[in-house]
């Protein structure tokens, strides 16, 4: 599966709110996807990707139910050409070849951690629909190594 748009990507995170986790129960990705975001956006506020990684990961959950090892990298797979690499591959959890150590894959995982426990209001999904069209409009640029958000354009970016 390839995201094309962040339209797309919005009806999946949409969807996960109405996920059920087996057993019955009502599945919280959507709400802990906000939370973790939430939290990246107040302990790095101009690091969209970082964010935007914190938030998408979820969708793993609702389309690879089954398949919980290979979730993280088919997930990456699946944003990759829509947000670019870096988003990519903090939602694989790989740090990068050419650096030492990746502060955003372990502020990813300690948002991720707390996200999972912490109770706060962490907004609604539509507020990051403009963070997910501006990081998909940088990916699109010429040279950005990857493709264009269709139908998604914000003045100025």
């Amino acid at each position: 599966m390839e995201l094309r748009s962040v339209g797309e990507l919005m009806d999946l995170l949409y969807a996960c709110r109405e996920a059920a986790v087996p057993g019955g129960g009502p599945a919280d990705g959507h709400g802990r996807a906000l939370r973790t975001a939430a939290l990246l956006r107040r302990t790095r506020p101009a690091d969209k990707e970082l964010q935007v990684a914190g938030l998408v990961t979820a969708v793993g959950g609702l389309l690879w139910p089954g398949d919980p090892e290979g979730r993280a990298e088919r997930t990456a797979d699946a944003v990759r050409p829509l947000l670019g690499e870096r988003v990519a591959r903090l939602v694989a959890r790989r740090a990068p070849a050419h650096a030492p150590a990746d502060d955003g894959l372990r502020r990813l995982r300690e948002a991720e951690e707390e996200g999972r426990t912490a109770v706060f209001d962490a907004g609604v999904l539509e507020d990051w629909r403009t963070v997910l069209e501006l990081v998909a409009a940088r990916n699109s640029r010429p040279g950005a190594g990857g493709r264009a958000a269709r139908g998604h354009h914000l003045p100025g970016a």
